[in-house]
């Protein structure tokens, strides 16, 4: 650990997009803290004040320095809650991806034979489809079931399901492919010679050696769940208005662009965009580091 710190320390434009994640996700989980209005208390915004404009331009009110949505609602406290909330779902669809990922990887690579067959066609079949349209029929049919009330109190269970189940291939191909390199060595076969159960084998000895490749690609999915997120909420099949992540904060400040309230789409674009782009710069350098035939610097 004290290496990767130190590597990453000495890449300026790595340390700086890691500080700059590091600060967002800071914010967006001390947004009950930070933000001067709770975006979500219906009571605590007057639609008097929508479509203000940000501070700096004239006609901005010192109360909301990024200005005021259709509603009326502080726009830079939603943006604070909205990222957290994208970041939860993000976070939690990730843990589901590993979990099932990983899970299914192991089993396929050290059982082999049929299991394995059938665990890669299964993981193929769901690469070759777009994961953004699985999720988009996926959540439609949900919602199809349901009331739009309803819909709106499980949104965020259902969004961090899907998300979740359509990316586990990833995981499952690669976790397969270490466990068929590592299983064929030394220490694997040393401790079936000892009685140790394939549980154990799988769980203490190969596992820890697959979690660097495990940790690059999850730090790179951590950014395709926010966007599939952002995409499905601006689609209208993620979170309902009265709990607003980034995607439907753009998605609802859209048509307001060209009627000159652009702040309500535009400024949580970029912040979109400036969180997307420090976890893709972030995942691309670990992907190098901890591949020796790429990295060149002192590990």
């Amino acid at each position: 650990m004290k290496k990767l710190l130190s590597a990453m320390l000495r890449d300026k434009i790595t340390s700086f997009n890691t500080g700059l994640f590091i600060f967002l996700v800071l914010l967006a989980f001390l947004s009950p803290l930070l933000a001067p209005q709770n975006p979500y208390d219906l009571a605590s915004f007057d639609i008097l004040d929508s479509e203000l404009p940000p501070l700096w331009q004239e006609g901005g009110d010192s109360r909301f320095l990024l200005g005021t949505d259709s509603q009326g609602r502080d726009l830079m406290s939603s943006i604070l809650y909205g990222m957290r909330l994208s970041l939860i779902i993000s976070i939690s669809a990730i843990f589901i991806q590993v979990f099932l990922g990983m899970g299914l990887g192991l089993i396929a690579g050290y059982v082999g034979g049929r299991v394995e067959s059938f665990i890669m066609r299964v993981a193929d079949i769901q690469l070759s489809l777009s994961t953004l349209m699985l999720a988009i029929i996926s959540l439609a049919i949900i919602k199809n079931f349901f009331s739009q009330e309803l819909y709106d109190q499980i949104a965020l269970y259902m969004l961090i399901i899907v998300i979740g189940l359509a990316e586990w291939p990833q995981y499952a191909r690669t976790v397969r492919a270490g466990v068929l390199v590592e299983k064929k060595k030394d220490y694997v076969s040393a401790a079936k010679l000892i009685g140790l159960a394939p549980r154990l084998i799988l769980l203490r000895h190969i596992t820890p050696n697959l979690l660097s490749p495990i940790l690059v690609i999850a730090t790179i999915q951590l950014a395709n769940a926010i966007i599939s997120e952002a995409a499905l909420s601006f689609l209208g099949l993620g979170m309902p208005p009265t709990q607003p992540s980034l995607g439907s904060l753009i998605s609802r400040g859209f048509e307001y662009v060209l009627s000159g309230a652009w702040w309500i789409s535009i400024i949580p674009s970029l912040f979109l965009i400036i969180l997307i782009l420090s976890i893709n710069v972030l995942g691309d350098w670990l992907r190098d580091y901890l591949n020796p035939r790429i990295y060149q610097g002192t590990k």
